[in-house]
Order: structure tokens, then sequence, then C-alpha cells
């Protein structure tokens, strides 16, 4: 695979996790505003959203790759988890606790599977 290819293909999962946390973060932010819900009621609604979104991601980035979908999932995943961590650090000064370690793994492992089914349903070429 060409890593032009790959690098698109991971920029495009990657801008549809974020584009997917935007819309959810904006629908919860509503709905914590405007209804009695607590914040905590949501926990894992929003922690399910999240892996959805990841694996949505993965298998976007599988469906453009076209082969070697764990692979660029994995990229994907590794490139969201980066960047989040970049954040965190150099915008708050504080590195990833254990159970975030746990979840990014998490995350990683969720958009290689995305990546797999994306590339095996997109049809791409036998790798």
């Amino acid at each position: 695979m060409e890593s032009r290819s790959l690098g698109k293909s991971v920029l495009y999962g990657v801008m549809a996790i974020f584009l997917l946390a935007v819309v959810s973060s904006f629908i919860f932010s509503l709905l914590l505003k405007f209804t009695s819900v607590q914040e905590s009621s949501l926990q894992y609604v929003m922690t399910s959203i999240s892996f959805l979104s990841i694996f949505i991601g993965g298998f976007i980035t599988g469906g453009n790759g076209k082969q070697k979908g764990w692979l660029i999932g994995g990229s994907t995943g590794l490139v969201y988890s980066l960047i989040i961590f970049l954040f965190q650090f150099l915008g708050y000064d504080s590195l990833f606790t254990f159970e975030q370690l746990i979840y990014h793994t998490c995350y990683i492992l969720t958009a290689m599977m995305g990546g797999i089914l994306g590339v095996n349903i997109a049809g791409g070429k036998g790798a």
C-alpha cells in the first residue's frame, strides 16, 4: 500500500471520529442543559458512543484503504489517541492515567476491528 493512500485513509478516519465526537457532544450538552438528566446517568451511554465513533472511524479508514485493515485501523486509533494525549499533556499538563491507558488501548483495538470490517465490506484486495 502506498504511504500517501495510507495517510489519506487515516486522515479521513480521524476526521470522522472527531466529527462524530463533536455531534454527539453537542447532542449530550443540549440534553443535559434542557432536561433533568444528570451527567452521571449518561456515563455508559457516552462511553458506548465514543467506542462506536472509533469503530466507525476505523471502518471508514478500512473502506478507503482497501487492504491491511488491521494496520490502517490501528493507525487511526493510534493517531486519535496521540492527538488526545497531546491535547491533554500540552493543554492540561497531565499524563494519561492508568484508566485512560486502558481506554485508549481498547480504542485502538476497536479501530482495528473497524478497519478490518471496512476492508472486508468494501471488497478490498486479498491481503
